[in-house]
């Protein structure tokens, strides 16, 4: 990823993290729960709730569809750029 094209191919993608991260927020708020509360439930540890919130966590596939399970909804709406 050193050659300029790739740089510029790159810099355009979303920024998947800051997506997740928006969005995982706002379905805790929703629900009335705190980050202790998803992190309890997800069996995980608060501050790696706090971290993927924040964006600078990257949680797997898998970890993205626990948590959307516990917010009761989907991994595609956890990772789908709201409108602004």
């Amino acid at each position: 990823m050193d050659d300029p094209s790739s740089r510029r191919r790159y810099a355009c993608m979303l920024d998947y993290r800051r997506v997740l991260a928006e969005n995982l927020k706002a379905a805790r708020k929703a629900l009335d729960l705190s980050q202790e509360e998803l992190a309890l439930e997800a069996d995980i540890d608060r501050t790696y709730v706090s971290g993927i919130e924040r964006g600078t966590r990257n949680p797997s596939l898998t970890m993205i569809a626990k948590l959307a399970e516990r917010l009761k909804t989907t991994p595609a709406a956890l990772l789908t750029p709201q409108e602004r």
